[in-house]
């Protein structure tokens, strides 16, 4: 079973829709006996890297995140649900994440020298580092592969914790890793063929760690 975190932030039902096409038994979680009820969780996410954080703390699910993580159960964000799973944001003031894999989330107008239009909302294609083998998220995936963005913050600083980047104006990060916690800036319920392939990868991944 895998547990999609509601929290207040995230766009829930074409998520939900995409799992359900996959065949992956899902379900809402909301609290920490049912987050460990869990064998993986997805955080999704669509708004501010302060909101989010707040909603979570409010919540009192930080620590539960950070706990699960620990314990080894795979973790996902999407889209702002990845950026929070960093060390720190940038938006609007300087917010703590959860600090789970190395990094920040700064502008994208403060990361790429090129002029490129804010957001970065389209379809772009994945890139994988040469310098490590391709992460299980992306297994059976060509680079070139088409996803779609929304996201005008970007992560930074993430060192070799990135497993996949995209062309906007220069590299950009699309995903990052560190052991049993993944994140993914594109919105794979929103990727077609590509992006179910990816959640299903996910639901392979949640087995052989759990």
């Amino acid at each position: 079973m895998i547990g999609i975190l509601e929290y207040g932030v995230g766009n829930l039902f074409s998520l939900q829709s995409s799992l359900q096409q996959c065949g992956i038994e899902h379900r809402l979680v909301r609290d920490e006996k049912e987050i460990q009820a869990c064998q993986g969780l997805i955080l999704p996410g669509v708004g501010a890297f302060a909101a989010a954080m707040n909603s979570l703390r409010s919540r009192e699910l930080v620590e539960v995140i950070q706990t699960v993580a620990k314990q080894g159960m795979p973790l996902l964000g999407i889209c702002l649900g990845m950026q929070v799973l960093l060390e720190t944001g940038y938006e609007y003031g300087t917010h703590l994440g959860l600090g789970l894999i190395p990094g920040e989330i700064r502008p994208l107008q403060e990361l790429i020298q090129e002029p490129v239009t804010i957001p970065h909302m389209g379809w772009n294609q994945l890139q994988f580092p040469a310098t490590r083998p391709k992460h299980t998220l992306f297994q059976d995936l060509e680079a070139g592969a088409w996803v779609y963005f929304v996201h005008s913050y970007a992560a930074s600083q993430t060192g070799n914790h990135t497993i996949a980047t995209c062309d906007y104006g220069q590299s950009v990060t699309a995903a990052v890793a560190c052991e049993n916690v993944a994140g993914v800036q594109f919105h794979p319920e929103k990727s077609g063929e590509t992006g179910l392939k990816i959640l299903r990868n996910f639901a392979t991944w949640t087995e052989v760690l759990r």
